[in-house]
Order: C-alpha cells, then structure tokens, then sequence
C-alpha cells in the first residue's frame, strides 16, 4: 500500500548558511554587551550596577546564541536529526540517541518568510515540548511534503 501524503519520513542536515547569518548577529551583539559592561564595572563608580547588567545581558545572550548556533549545526544531544510523521504523532529522533513522540495538543507554527517553522505538543510522559526547524536543514523536497504534512495541526 502507498503512503498517504500525510505520512512523511526525513532526515535533517546541519544549516550552515544559517549560522552564518546567527553569528553575524550574535557576536556583535555580544561583544558589545559585554564590553560595555566591563566599562562600567571596571572603574567601580556608582554605575557598576550597569555594568553587571549589561555582562548578565552579554552571557546571557552568549548562551541562547550558543544553543541556537549548535541546535542548527546539529550538535547538542537534543537537536532532532529525524523526523516521522503520521496521523496518529510526530516522531522526532534526537542528536543524543533519544526519540521523542508528540502524541496530544499537537500545534504548527510557520513563520511569512516561510525560512522556519515550530512544532509543539505533549509527548508520552506528558511534558509540553517544543522544537524549531529551519528550511536548510531540510531538501527542498521533505521540507515542502513535512509543511504539507503539518497544515493540519495549524
């Protein structure tokens, strides 16, 4: 028997071109953030509470940056390198060797440039989860069968 068009299998690939683009907005970012910071607390006058503000921003952007360029690149253990969908869930093979099911309250999410899209929903044990996939990570193929698969959890 044919699969259904409702039913689709693929796997991810790292997006280079998008971390490109990450870091180019990252590290400027960052770097001012952190110098500035280190600007104000240096000289400990009455603007130090600035300064530790404004590192707090810097490592905390460093971290979601980090998170975001390694999750795109496929390297944390909880970056999904597959993806298998069909009527019943969606099944997600993580970087780590985990598989995760979403199974209930399944939600769809793409963005108007049509360059990324979120799946959200409750997995087997009944924790919400939540990923983002990016247009390169896919062939040009699978990404349009997975959006198509997807519509009807808009």
């Amino acid at each position: 028997m044919a699969k259904s068009w409702q039913e689709v299998q693929c796997e991810l690939h790292p997006d280079s071109s998008g971390v490109i683009w990450d870091l180019a907005l990252y590290v400027p970012t960052v770097g001012f953030l952190i110098i500035t910071g280190l600007k104000f607390w240096y000289p400990h006058d009455d603007d130090e509470w600035i300064g530790y503000l404004l590192m707090f921003l810097g490592f905390f952007f460093l971290m979601v940056g980090g998170g975001r360029i390694l999750r795109r690149l496929l390297i944390l253990p909880s970056a999904p390198v597959s993806l298998d969908i069909n009527r019943e869930r969606i099944r997600m093979k993580l970087k780590g060797g985990d598989t995760i099911s979403l199974v209930r309250d399944i939600r769809f999410f793409a963005d108007h440039a049509d360059k990324s899209f979120a799946v959200t929903g409750m997995d087997n044990n009944g924790g919400k989860q939540q990923f983002i996939f990016h247009r390169k990570q896919f062939d040009e193929n699978d990404y349009q069968a997975v959006k198509k698969a997807l519509e009807k959890y808009r």
